[in-house]
């Protein structure tokens, strides 16, 4: 295991925590069916798997037959106890010191242990398959581990897997993390918060560059820049920066404190835009969570309240035209960064 590594990205240094959603832990009410889809502003319908335009032959994609939490339960009853005092911790872990340590954003690392130094190949199979699991298939799966590379972590044996709680009573969160990554499942036991927290994804290539495996987001966002009139490009393009981590994510409860143009204020055809955008950049993701955002969002007003803001900076141009682009509304931030490379931190709950 001499190979295990815990990989800095020197720009990406450093962990951000944050607080606890602003709203109840009620029972949360899910919509069935295509209306889980359908927003106010137009059907907007899910796919199930999103095309990837690069498939490389040598990465291998571990197959899913289990939800999520059933592989997770299944980990965590094959963990020895010197195995549970690595990566198991209790559900408040670190509150005492300020938030809890399950709570935790962009640590772009293990967050306690790397994976290949605890766990056994045959718990490394199942790490790969909830993976799997969260994601929307095999193409999602791409998406996540960037093609099987971890970005700057190189393997799932250099990323961290960690437990806060015990699943076997339903309270729980797992939390995978490595560089550009932080990915989640809780057993929806805290119905009505999205991905069971707040995600981080990113990965190292230029965010305009089709070498960046979320190239079609940043593509799929700046069609809807270009449909843009000169008045409403004027609306939505903010000066400064949205912030990354804790801050960028941050819920802001009236709408005149959020950046960039509503969508209300958008043509049909540009709002058939925005749409595609939701589709693009929940399209790596399984198919519930996916749903729950879409609830969320729906449950807090819909797409007619979202604005969407461009951040261009001194170094723009007619090719790189902006340097984040965001997506805000009640309970809902979509924050991406596009250079120098893509990172982004997305928190979705229902607004109470």
């Amino acid at each position: 295991m001499s190979d295990i590594q815990n990989p800095i990205c020197p720009e990406c240094e450093g962990t951000f925590d944050l607080p606890q959603p602003p709203l109840a832990r009620r029972d949360f009410i899910r919509v069935a069916g295509a209306g889980v889809a359908a927003l106010s502003t137009g059907g907007l319908i899910l796919p199930a798997t999103a095309r990837a335009e690069d498939r490389p032959a040598d990465v291998k994609t571990a197959v899913a037959k289990k939800p999520a939490e059933d592989l997770i339960l299944e980990l965590y009853k094959s963990l020895t106890g010197d195995q549970k005092e690595k990566v198991v911790k209790a559900y408040d872990h670190g509150a005492d010191k300020g938030r809890p340590t399950r709570q935790v954003l962009n640590p772009n690392r293990a967050l306690f242990e790397p994976i290949g130094k605890v766990y056994t190949k045959a718990q490394q199979e199942i790490l790969d398959k909830i993976l799997m699991a969260i994601s929307s298939g095999e193409d999602g799966y791409r998406r996540i581990t960037r093609n099987g590379t971890f970005d700057a972590s190189k393997s799932l044996q250099n990323c961290g897997a960690d437990l806060f709680g015990d699943p076997t009573t339903g309270k729980y969160a797992f939390v995978f993390t490595g560089h550009h990554l932080t990915v989640r499942s809780d057993g929806n036991f805290t119905d009505g918060v999205a991905f069971g927290g707040p995600i981080y994804y990113g990965h190292s290539p230029n965010g305009y560059s089709r070498a960046n495996i979320f190239y079609y987001q940043t593509k799929s966002v700046a069609s809807v820049y270009e449909a843009l009139t000169e008045a409403q490009r004027g609306k939505a393009t903010v000066k400064g920066s949205p912030g990354e981590g804790d801050g960028s994510v941050r819920f802001r409860a009236k709408a005149t404190e959020r950046p960039g143009i509503p969508l209300t204020e958008l043509s049909k055809e540009q709002k058939e835009l925005v749409q595609k955008v939701m589709r693009d950049v929940l399209s790596p993701f399984r198919k519930e969570d996916a749903e729950e955002v879409m609830t969320v969002i729906t449950q807090n007003g819909g797409l007619d309240k979202i604005q969407l803001a461009f951040y261009p900076d001194a170094a723009m141009n007619d090719k790189e035209p902006w340097h984040f682009w965001r997506l805000e509304g009640p309970g809902f931030v979509w924050n991406y960064r596009v250079l120098p490379h893509v990172h982004t931190y997305v928190n979705c709950c229902r607004n109470t």
